[in-house]
């Protein structure tokens, strides 16, 4: 893709070179960056060395791995934001009236990411905590903020999007995931039955700020097992909404003391 005068390539190759650590990841040798990023091994070497010097990652002489000091990356993003310390007390009530787990995320370009997260018991294969990304089109948390994009933004993420189909249930079809949208958007909330993985399903709300814009979004998680989608939509969605409604008022104070 064509890149703005400004663009610096090398700011964009050290962040890839920290992305390639991973759950799946996490110790790589030089030549593994080199491949997963792209790039030649004596680029990869002097970003993996100058990290090193940073104190980003650590190595053994054959091993890499990313270092502790590599959360200041994120926190300085989570501390800067109200959102997560806003949001827990009421996460934290939700659960222990549903019983189920709920979380938080933000939109991060085509993904969720976790911000918040108040668990019950593990009902995925994946464990999820702060930082945690999944794709939006298949998330109940995602459909939300994607409903909530203005035309435009939407338009441009059904055209570029990767929509791959990880259950059999999933919505792969761009036509069929913005008929969804549209749903989503009249009726305010996104419900999501093992789109993502099998056994899970989803009920989501947005999180809007003072001028209307989706800014986050809450969920609660449930296994199939122990609900259907009419159960989620009866006995979780007007508790999930009241948690959504009380978060958007605490923020308005939260904005109106920052002004002050």
């Amino acid at each position: 893709m064509p890149r703005e005068p400004y663009y610096v390539q090398s700011l964009e190759r050290g962040l890839a070179v920290i992305r390639a650590f991973d759950a799946q990841h996490a110790e790589l040798t030089l030549s593994d960056v080199a491949r997963l990023c792209g790039l030649t091994r004596a680029a990869a070497r002097r970003f993996l060395l100058t990290l090193t010097d940073l104190g980003y990652v650590r190595t053994d002489g054959r091993l890499f791995s990313l270092a502790p000091r590599v959360l200041e990356l994120g926190y300085s993003y989570l501390s800067s934001i109200s959102l997560p310390e806003v949001a827990e007390p009421h996460l934290e009530r939700l659960v222990a009236e549903v019983r189920e787990s709920s979380s938080m995320s933000v939109l991060d370009g085509d993904d969720i990411v976790y911000v918040a997260r108040v668990p019950t018991s593990r009902i995925m294969r994946v464990a999820i905590n702060v930082g945690t990304r999944f794709p939006a089109y298949a998330t109940s948390m995602g459909r939300v903020m994607l409903a909530g994009l203005p035309e435009s933004e939407l338009e441009a993420y059904l055209r570029r999007a990767r929509l791959d189909r990880l259950t059999d249930r999933t919505i792969c079809a761009p036509e069929t995931l913005r008929a969804e949208l549209a749903q989503v958007r009249l009726q305010g909330h996104s419900i999501v039955d093992q789109e993502l993985e099998e056994g899970l399903r989803a009920i989501a709300a947005p999180i809007r700020d003072r001028g209307g814009a989706v800014t986050g979004a809450v969920n609660v998680s449930v296994h199939a097992a122990r609900a259907t989608v009419d159960d989620i939509r009866d006995r979780i969605l007007p508790p999930l909404l009241a948690a959504t409604a009380a978060i958007e008022a605490d923020l308005r104070i939260a904005s109106r003391r920052t002004v002050r």
